[in-house]
């Protein structure tokens, strides 16, 4: 079934859950979070297909979440860097991160715990 689009809805979190509501989404600005820059660290992390990856990050980048930055390292890579519209989902990061401390039980394991 495919997603119906919320950009124009008069309620702001069902806009907000348009641009970054997909979990991968989350989980990517995770990492961006804990200074993940590069497609492959992403994927590293995540485990995920190369074409969905693609897909989420170029929509953050859409979105003026992410940018396209050269590698810091001089290299012929680009990285994804965190904007300022990007920077300030961090208090939402945090609360979602501490709600799940608080209210799911520790022993279950989440995709991170699960890849390494």
């Amino acid at each position: 079934m495919q997603r119906k689009s919320m950009k124009n809805s008069p309620c702001a979190i069902a806009r907000t859950l348009d641009v970054i509501g997909e979990w991968w989404s989350i989980l990517i600005l995770r990492d961006a979070f804990q200074d993940k820059r590069r497609f492959t660290e992403f994927q590293q992390s995540l485990g995920l297909a190369k074409n969905v990856l693609s897909s989420r990050l170029r929509k953050l980048v859409d979105n003026g979440i992410l940018e396209v930055a050269p590698a810091s390292d001089g290299s012929a890579y680009h990285e994804y860097v965190l904007t300022e519209k990007g920077r300030s989902l961090q208090p939402v990061l945090t609360a979602l991160n501490e709600w799940g401390e608080a209210h799911l039980p520790k022993g279950r394991r989440g995709v991170s715990a699960a890849k390494k």
